[in-house]
């Protein structure tokens, strides 16, 4: 990782110096300087350019070196360690400042803080801490960089920041003035940092939790193997892409099958395929172009764009590489009118949240009323993320239908009859679907409650017909409260679904594109699945087991089976989530969803997880999709 900043002029507006201009302006330069080319300085090896290097020994050095620079109109570059930077075959910039001196490498140990200089390697910090009686840097030994370019990049390995442990900055601008800052004048967020482009961080306070220096150098020592366990066929700059949410960029690649790809000496590292190697005389062209080729290799597979971790001196060679391919532009509909409105508005949260991760351009619409704003008809997909009411219930749809919109889900005809309990059961009995006897009732028949809870026996289940999340939802114990149970659901529509209660373990089975998902068995600490056991848990904390730990394999394929047969009775699309009650061996169905929960508790996504698809696959994989529909 680099601590490193862009020239003061960018490279399209530079003068350019001949080399006996060059020469006069370097005359009588007030510091050591030899030249370089970008590969000697760079971990990757990449670069023919030449450029004069500058390695001050301390700050007022530095400040001398700024100040020429400002004077004679000259483009520099700050390096650290050189391990996440692409070096450039172009003239682009005539200094490159790295921060090596000892005045940069220092490290000072008070009682509570440490404070060390930009150039300090990470593994020498971590040790040399440790020596003294300070912890918490082992995770990040191993990664080969400066302080000052960890920090701008806000360095993390496992669950450590470096950005946990800071207090304080200082350093100079690039005209040489001095500047501070304090950890709460900073944001941090993955591999980037709030901190401007025209900030050099000299020094840093460190705040770092004691430990023993015994149990620390152990615990560096094994960060430090783990990392040389991974020995690459040549030079490389690191991790080249981030990591997507919560996908895994080398997953992704791995996934698309882009380990061994080749251009010239640049190759994907067949141990780890966010690793791009450099055999020996790789051009930045051949590196760029790999990086190019890979990327777009993963859009097609997943959806997903990923972002560079690198840095590239080539500004102009980035900014064409990654132009394309284009993100999609993806309207999220969310909240709805219906008593799931609150759910609504959180599972579009997680969704938006993956799908920027993922690199679409996504807008959100709180909606209350089935129309379609404006804005989101110009979008090339939407996404509707609305539970229940008019989200799930086809009308959405169908306005979506006729406006010849592509939408993520089931059409309105498969919406219709998903959401509607007594018309699923239809279809589950048609296609001989297992599921619990039950009755219709209306306020026309209403006399016959009691004569089929006499054939029912209890305790039986009462529920509204057009209600999810279990809103409505009432066991039956006896039949003095049976007919307070049917009155209070009759203010959830017209008709009442009663059903025979059976006594088992609930399951789920998601449908992704036609394929049966993993099953999840729900333990819940109450009688029922209810609205507390999914969300609030004011009664202790529902479990979910995948692969379940009571339910035969026998029995789970037997509900995936009826699951799949359900998605395709109802002519689902896309996703579908079918709920059952499992007793003795038989997987009894209850209702299928069409838009599942999308939370960070919900039953689809952790399928979709145990079957290898993270949250952000999930949700680019339906978006994708949807795109490729015709």
């Amino acid at each position: 990782m680099e601590n490193l900043k862009f020239a003061r002029k960018e490279y399209s507006t530079q003068k350019k110096f001949t080399k006996n201009e060059m020469i006069n302006k370097l005359k009588k330069i007030p510091f050591n300087y030899k030249k370089v080319k970008w590969r000697e300085i760079t971990t990757l090896g990449i670069g023919n350019a030449e450029l004069y290097l500058c390695e001050p020994d301390n700050d007022l050095e530095l400040k001398k070196i700024l100040l020429f620079c400002k004077e004679k109109n000259l483009n520099f570059y700050i390096v650290g360690a050189g391990s996440n930077l692409v070096g450039t075959d172009k003239k682009i910039y005539d200094f490159a400042i790295k921060l090596s001196g000892k005045f940069f490498r220092a490290i000072s140990f008070g009682r509570e803080h440490v404070t060390a200089g930009a150039g300090v390697l990470l593994k020498d910090l971590a040790i040399e801490s440790a020596k003294k009686g300070f912890g918490g840097l082992s995770d990040l030994a191993g990664i080969p960089a400066t302080l000052g370019g960890a920090i701008k990049m806000n360095a993390s390995c496992k669950s450590t920041k470096i950005s946990d442990f800071i207090e304080e900055l200082c350093g100079f601008d690039l005209d040489g003035n001095i500047w501070k800052a304090t950890k709460n004048e900073i944001s941090f967020s993955y591999r980037t940092s709030s901190i401007s482009d025209d900030k050099i961080i000299l020094a840093v306070i460190l705040s770092l939790p004691h430990s023993k220096t015994e149990k620390e150098l152990t615990a560096i020592e094994n960060s430090l193997k783990e990392r040389k366990k991974i020995r690459f066929e040549g030079r490389n700059a690191g991790c080249v892409f981030m990591n997507p949410g919560s996908a895994k960029a080398g997953i992704l690649l791995d996934k698309s099958n882009c380990k061994g790809l080749s251009i010239g000496d640049a190759i994907i590292s067949s141990k780890h395929a966010n690793y791009f190697i450099n055999k020996g005389n790789c051009t930045e062209n051949d590196f760029l172009k790999l990086i190019s080729k890979a990327r777009k290799i993963v859009f097609n597979k997943t959806g997903i764009l990923l972002r560079p971790e690198l840095k590239f001196v080539n500004k102009k060679s980035f900014e064409k590489i990654f132009s394309k391919p284009t993100s999609l532009k993806v309207a999220i509909l969310k909240g709805g009118n219906s008593r799931e409105r609150d759910i609504s508005l959180v599972s579009a949260s997680f969704v938006s949240s993956a799908l920027k991760d993922a690199g679409f351009i996504v807008s959100e619409f709180d909606i209350k009323t089935p129309e379609i704003p404006d804005e989101a008809k110009k979008a090339d997909i939407v996404f509707p993320v609305l539970h229940g009411g008019f989200g799930e219930n086809g009308e959405i749809q169908k306005k979506l239908e006729n406006l010849n919109i592509k939408f993520v889900g089931s059409s309105s005809k498969s919406c219709k009859i998903t959401i509607d309990k007594i018309e699923s059961k239809k279809i589950m009995l048609k296609h001989k679907i297992p599921t619990p006897d039950f009755k219709v009732i209306t306020k026309q028949n209403l006399n016959e409650i009691e004569k089929i809870a006499k054939n029912f026996g209890f305790p039986l289940v009462v529920k509204p017909p057009l209600e999810g999340s279990t809103f409505g939802i009432t066991i039956v114990e006896n039949m003095d409260n049976l007919r307070s149970a049917v009155e209070e659901t009759f203010s959830y529509g017209e008709n009442i679904l009663i059903e025979k209660f059976i006594s088992g373990r609930e399951i789920t089975v998601g449908i992704l594109d036609g394929k049966p998902l993993p099953v999840i068995e729900i333990e819940y600490p109450g009688k029922t699945y209810d609205f507390d056991a999914k969300y609030t848990h004011t009664k202790g904390e529902t479990k979910y087991h995948c692969p379940p730990v009571n339910i035969s394999k026998d029995l789970q394929k037997k509900a995936q089976k009826y699951a799949l047969k359900f998605y395709r009775a109802v002519k689902a699309r896309d996703m579908l989530r079918v709920d059952f009650i499992c007793s003795q061996s038989i997987p009894y169905a209850l209702e299928g969803n069409s838009i599942p929960g999308f939370t960070d508790s919900s039953l689809l996504p952790k399928a979709a997880e145990k079957d290898g698809l993270s949250f952000t696959e999930l949700c680019a994989k339906l978006v994708i999709k949807t795109y490729k529909r015709k």
